[in-house]
């Protein structure tokens, strides 16, 4: 039996999943979800993950949700390339920047794109101070990012990681919310990425450039 990824489209941290695989090579069986129907509830889903929420991997026997669970076993399983480093240093550096993008990273992005992205600025105009009010934080986390980059092409150094997959959906979800009618009322500064952050956009396109990076990307999101 294939490997099988529950999935949805325009989640960041299926999106991570899905990019693992690409890097591996690893073929697999898509599930996608629609949210809207809520099939990510749905019994057979609940049976791989009971709260209920993407993505979700089943190897025959096995089954194991949240991604970095899932990175995890990607990398034993598939160790080829690695995505945790080739030493205890290696995977001590991605480790720190994978926790300090979940802890700090996408709080502080997410406080930007999601109002946005669900409208909360077009249904109350006061929900525009709250956006700006996140920007310094927002900023001061993409400097991080972009102080990291100036080691080597890549978040963790030399190669491609679990760092950059745990990011970079993130960062497009920033991106995407930027390129919203609504975004303009907020003087962010920060679009294009690549006037304010040239390294964190160049290895955003080093990413988009891996082969089978097109399968990846959210299918609504190609509608706009």
């Amino acid at each position: 039996m294939a490997l099988e990824i529950f999935w949805g489209s325009g989640s960041g941290p299926a999106w991570r999943v899905l990019l693992a695989l690409a890097v591996k090579k690893v073929p697999y069986e898509s599930r996608l979800l629609s949210f809207s129907k809520r099939e990510h509830k749905s019994p057979e889903v609940l049976a791989l993950n009971p709260r209920g929420k993407v993505p979700a991997l089943r190897d025959g026997a096995y089954s194991v949700y949240e991604s970095l669970a899932m990175l995890t076993y990607l990398d034993r399983k598939h160790p080829d390339p690695p995505l945790f480093g080739a030493s205890a240093e290696d995977a001590g550096t991605i480790m720190r920047i994978v926790m300090e993008h979940e802890c700090y990273g996408a709080p502080a992005m997410g406080a930007v794109s999601r109002p946005i992205l669900f409208g909360k600025l077009d249904e109350d105009r006061a929900n525009v101070a709250v956006v700006t009010a996140a920007l310094p934080a927002l900023k001061d986390e993409l400097a991080r990012l972009e102080r990291e980059l100036a080691r080597g092409p890549w978040l963790a150094g030399g190669a491609l990681s679990a760092a950059d997959l745990f990011v970079y959906p993130t960062l497009k979800s920033l991106e995407r919310a930027f390129g919203k009618p609504s975004a303009s009322l907020v003087e962010h500064g920060l679009s294009p990425l690549a006037a304010t952050f040239p390294k964190l956009a160049a290895w955003a396109a080093r990413i988009e450039a891996l082969p089978g990076y097109d399968a990846t990307y959210p299918p609504h999101w190609r509608d706009g």
